[in-house]
């Protein structure tokens, strides 16, 4: 299927949008960051996972990566391993990061409805364009001098009633 370059775009707004993320991730991992290094790691996992999903034209896909994401970032935040304000920058980020994915996933189905209207408009064209199976076939102009159903002979009274 082919995008529009404004698809395309999008697609790499999302993929740059979840490499600033792993970049907010990244940093050093310590009680000082606000961010421990087991949650750490496991947001950077999230992190890949969406980078690669939208890297692959696949926006579903990076929208459910990025839904595990923000579950994993909830929990690790209640148990303390993410503090609030740590969160809330990681939280803006994947709002931006959603955003620009369900644009993404809109464009792909307006292209893909797109597309299917004009394969039916020139389905409808072609059948327009020929006769359709229910209009009645033309018939044949009767050829002169036929023999079928009691046409004249031609020639005359030759051969008939003459012994």
């Amino acid at each position: 299927m082919t995008f529009s370059v404004t698809t395309m775009l999008r697609l790499a707004v999302a993929g740059s949008a979840a490499l600033l993320a792993a970049g907010l991730l990244g940093g050093c991992a310590s009680p000082a960051t606000g961010l421990q290094r087991e949650a750490a790691t496991q947001l950077q996992a999230r992190v890949l996972e969406i980078t690669q999903a939208a890297s692959q034209d696949d926006p579903a896909s990076a929208l459910k990566a990025l839904d595990g994401l923000e579950s994993d970032l909830s929990a690790a935040t209640t148990k303390g391993q993410v503090s609030p304000e740590r969160s809330r920058s990681i939280t803006t980020v994947a709002s931006a990061v959603r955003a620009d994915l369900n644009d993404a996933v809109a464009a792909r189905q307006a292209a893909a409805k797109a597309a299917e209207d004009a394969r039916i408009a020139a389905q409808q064209a072609a059948q327009n364009a020929s006769p359709t199976a229910d209009a009645p076939a033309a018939q044949p102009a009767p050829v002169q001098g036929s023999a079928g159903g009691g046409a004249k002979n031609s020639g005359g009274d030759k051969g008939k009633g003459k012994n």
